[in-house]
């Protein structure tokens, strides 16, 4: 192939379709037929019209088809190449196409099987010998599904593709022909029948040409198995027999013929194909079955070519073609698409900004990919309108590569081809980095640490590695799961172990990191798929052993939601912050992913439970891996976590409306009112949710309502499903405590908050006011809060019986929590974090009256430095009382993390103690 030619006059935009030899075929033969088909580009519907004129005119069904193909396909292309028609239009016209001459075959062939054979009919079918095409039991004919696979499954058929189909049909049973003779055959007879007559009617070659070639070869059991198979035999399989590369194949899968079979069958069908394609975890274990599937098929392309090197020139085939973007786009979405079900879609192009979206692409990297793929999608299609082949390589003649150049907007050869270089470059590259072999820190390399019984002499290796460690892989060596391990896993932890002994040695980690690794590994043995993600993704490797040797807590949390860490591979993982906006648009996107997949909606609310809970685990885990690589502060971890948690109550309170059967409104008038440490913007890991639920609205069952809503909101929030569960809930705050309505009127709220009536707030119940805030509900619910809150706060009181009842309620506190002695606990020793919450819940609530700048809720940090600053505190009690809580506050969360106590030698930490105590003194043993 020439890189370079005479340039050569570039010819007008209309005229470019002519220089199509199969064009000019078709334009002789079938001119009197060219203007039956509608004008513009054909729609659904244009194939039918013309596919009726030609039948009025004398065709038979196998004919028409074949001219409708012929005369839609030169339509196509003089659209695409004289007017630029996008491709998406392209694929979807092809797609309709395709559609419509499988929908008119299947049902010829059904009318002329039944006539010889009956009606297929399930097992024992209410019906009797010789009346097989009674109106009643052609009522009860087994339905026939052809599916649709690969491009057209995506709705992406080329102009000269084949088509991958596989046919299904739903129980076993014989039709309904005369039992005597050759009528009565069996369902799978019956439809292996038709199967041929497919062949026949769309696939076979006349002398008007074919329809479409038919490929069957991805059906169960290739070509060793039946032309059709029952839905029982199809999950079987998935079941028992199901092959990896095979998940590929199914993702695209669709149901596209015949069209009156729609309906709850094709729910049943998809119901059996999705959890075969997207496995409930993390699914790493893809990788190798994909290299496989992909090296097979560069091995045959290398075959091909050799001797022929213009055959290396295949933009289907080659490094950087096609085939690679689609390998690219279907992994992540094997991958990712349990967890991620707005990624379960059969187009490449929206796979990709699907895949961005939700960032497990750069969008840059799917811009680019989605400009390859259409590049070479468009190049795909010139290289076949030339002559009507299923070929996707580069013509050698100098004629026909201009032509194609002039068609995709290139003056010169020599321009397209660098473009075509630069696309399939980009695309090679990135093929490489998700999956093209080892990486340096993925590369096996000396066998360290023998911990699957790997042989050769490990005694100088094994001397390098610290005692307990060394220790550590011998037991793990005996472990009963690690010898019951398939080879290729057992060979996967004997990566894993040895990459981890190599960084142990070379001083890239910790042997506190490496025998917490070994101790998280251990149970985890039997989930495989997180071995293989490892070993493909040694950054993550990386970083969560840097995570592990921080903390233990990390380590427990991994254990029971091993799935998140996948979030470590992101890059840009410690230079965000948790976003309220994009976490809720986010997870609303899924929910209606999930919806469309028919999963999800109606009474399949397990499905939702378990949406929640995944997104909520792995925002959860990103706050956690910043705040271990001290990204984030402590105050910054609580604001995350906080914000977090209000997100999750609101889209599960919308949720749990949706799913309600007595709502009456599209939005409840609900309000959530957050206390303690979600009221205070303090929230911690595995914290409680302190909330109360109030309500204003007219109707006249409004209680009842509500409270079934709150009922079924506290289960969504605290049941465990497999996935784990959310928040535990508290609701003792609510009016009356544990023996009040779970949710009440805002109305009776505000009257027992202000103290009106008989049945009124203690004062523990106002100094949680003090940290309070509405988290959920309207601006009109926020202001009326608001203004009870500021009611409470403000109201008159005797400053020696206020302190007299706080004192009494911290006492009874500080006797729930026994203190060793000679040590102090951060939190409820004297002098520490209760104490200082305490004293400024008093200062709120003595001087809010007259010290507007103590009611908002701001902390107590803010709250104690504004009460200095205010003259209520003497210099510099309150200034050391808040960096002294600040400290504390820092202290409990690393030993919390660390699971340690946060119960520490007296001496350790005596400064903030004693600005704790003089604080405490300042209010309390004083007149202020």
């Amino acid at each position: 192939m020439s890189a370079q030619v005479n340039p050569l006059p570039l010819e007008p935009a209309a005229a470019l379709s002519g220089a199509s030899r199969f064009a000019q075929r078709v334009r002789r033969r079938y001119a009197a037929e060219l203007p039956w088909l509608p004008a513009g580009a054909p729609d659904a519907s244009a194939p039918t019209i013309l596919f009726d004129r030609l039948r009025q005119n004398g065709l038979d069904v196998g004919a028409a088809l074949r001219v409708t193909r012929q005369v839609v396909l030169e339509r196509l292309l003089t659209l695409d190449c004289d007017a630029a028609m996008p491709l998406r239009e392209v694929c979807a016209c092809m797609t309709h196409l395709a559609e419509f001459a499988l929908d008119i075959a299947c049902k010829q062939a059904f009318s002329e099987l039944d006539v010889i054979h009956g009606v297929p009919v399930a097992d024992n079918p209410p019906h009797a010998a010789g009346t097989a095409n009674t109106a009643a039991l052609a009522t009860t004919r087994t339905p026939f599904w052809i599916l649709g696979m690969g491009k057209l499954g995506g709705h992406e058929l080329n102009v000269s593709s084949d088509i991958d189909l596989i046919y299904v049909y739903a129980d076993d049973g014989q039709t309904t022909g005369q039992a005597d003779g050759r009528g009565r055959i069996s369902n799978q007879a019956y439809f292996a029948k038709c199967a041929r007559a497919l062949q026949t009617l769309v696939g076979e070659v006349t002398e008007h040409g074919f329809v479409f070639r038919l490929d069957i070869a991805l059906r169960p059991n290739g070509n060793s198995g039946p032309p059709a198979i029952s839905l029982d035999a199809l999950e079987e399989y998935f079941m028992v027999q199901g092959r990896e590369w095979e998940r590929f194949a199914w993702l695209k899968a669709r149901w596209v013929a015949p069209v009156d079979t729609a309906g709850a069958g094709v729910q049943q069908l998809r119901k059996l194909v999705v959890p075969f394609v997207f496995r409930r975890y993390l699914d790493y274990g893809v990788f190798d079955a994909l290299r496989g599937l992909h090296q097979q098929i560069r091995d045959h392309a290398s075959r091909r070519s050799a001797g022929r090197p213009e055959r290396s020139h295949d933009v289907k085939l080659s490094r950087g073609g096609i085939r690679e973007i689609e390998f690219i786009v279907q992994l992540l979405q094997v991958v990712r698409g349990g967890q991620f079900p707005e990624l379960r879609t059969r187009s490449t192009q929206n796979a990709l900004q699907h895949l961005a979206k939700a960032s497990l692409m750069a969008q840059e990297t799917a811009h680019a990919l989605s400009e390859a793929y259409a590049f070479l999608r468009r190049t795909e299609h010139r290289i076949q309108y030339l002559d009507d082949q299923q070929t996707h390589v580069l013509p050698t003649a100098d004629e026909d590569l201009l032509w194609i150049a002039h068609t995709m907007g290139y003056p010169h050869i020599s321009g397209f081809l660098t473009a075509l270089d630069a696309h399939r470059e980009r695309v090679s590259q990135e093929f490489d980095i998700l999956l093209g072999g080892h990486s340096a820190g993925n590369r096996p390399g000396k066998k360290v640490g023998g911990c699957v019984g790997c042989g050769g002499n490990e005694e100088a290796a094994l001397a390098l590695l610290p005692v307990q460690f060394r220790d550590r892989l011998d037991a793990l060596r005996h472990h009963p799961r690690v010898q019951a391990l398939r080879e290729e896993s057992a060979k996967r932890l004997q990566r894993l172990l040895e990459r981890t002994a190599g960084w142990l040695t070379a001083g890239q980690t910790t042997e506190q990191a490496a025998l917490r690794f070994a101790d998280w590994l251990e149970p985890l043995l039997r989930r495989e798929s997180y071995l293989a993600m490892l070993v493909e993704r040694p950054q993550v490797h990386e970083r969560l052993l840097r995570l592990l040797g921080a903390a233990r807590w990390p380590a427990r949390y991994l254990l029971q939601h091993p799935g998140v860490i996948d979030e470590l591979a992101s890059n840009q993982l410690l230079l965000e912050r948790f976003s309220p906006t994009d976490f809720e648009r986010d997870l609303n996107r899924r929910r209606d992913a999930l919806e469309r997949a028919g999963e999800g909606g109606g009474h399949d609310e397990e499905a939702l439970l378990n949406l929640l809970r995944r997104a909520h685990h792995a925002e959860t885990f990103r706050t956690l891996a910043r705040d271990v690589e001290r990204v984030l502060t402590v105050e910054q971890v609580a604001d995350d976590l906080s914000a977090l948690a209000e997100s999750v109550l609101r889209l599960s309170t919308q949720w749990c409306w949706e799913h309600l059967k007595t709502r009456h409104r599209d939005t409840p008038s609900l309000a959530i009112l957050a206390y303690g440490k979600l009221g205070g913007i303090e929230l911690g890991y595995g914290s409680d949710l302190d909330i109360v639920f109030v309500y204003d609205d007219p109707h006249e069952n409004a209680s009842e309502i509500y409270a079934a809503l709150v009922r079924k909101l506290i289960t969504w929030l605290t049941v465990k499903t497999g996935e784990g569960d959310l928040y535990e809930i508290d609701t003792a705050l609510r009016p009356n405590g544990s023996s009040g309505m779970l949710v009440t009127h805002f109305d009776a709220f505000a009257t027992y908050q202000e103290q009106r009536g008989s049945n009124t707030a203690w004062t523990w119940e106002h100094q949680a006011m003090t940290r309070a805030r509405l988290v959920l509900g309207t601006d009109a619910m926020r202001s009326r809060f608001e203004a009870i809150r500021q009611s409470v706060i403000t109201a008159p009181r005797d400053p020696a019986l206020l302190k007299t009842e706080i004192r009494v309620m911290r006492e009874r506190v500080r006797g729930a929590h026994a203190v060793k002695a000679g040590h102090f606990d951060v939190k409820h020793s004297p002098g520490g974090m209760m104490d200082t919450e305490f004293a400024v819940q008093y200062l709120v609530l003595a001087h809010g009256y007259t010290h507007p700048g103590l009611r908002a809720n701001r902390g107590n940090i803010a709250l104690l430095e504004h009460a200095q600053d205010c003259g209520l505190l003497p210099t510099p009690i309150g200034h050391a009382a808040a960096d002294a809580y600040r400290h504390l506050r820092q202290v409990q969360h690393r030993a919390r993390l660390d699971e340690l106590p946060t119960s520490v030698a007296d001496d350790s930490l005596l400064e903030q103690q004693q600005a704790g105590l003089a604080l405490w003194d300042a209010i309390f043993d004083s007149s202020v």
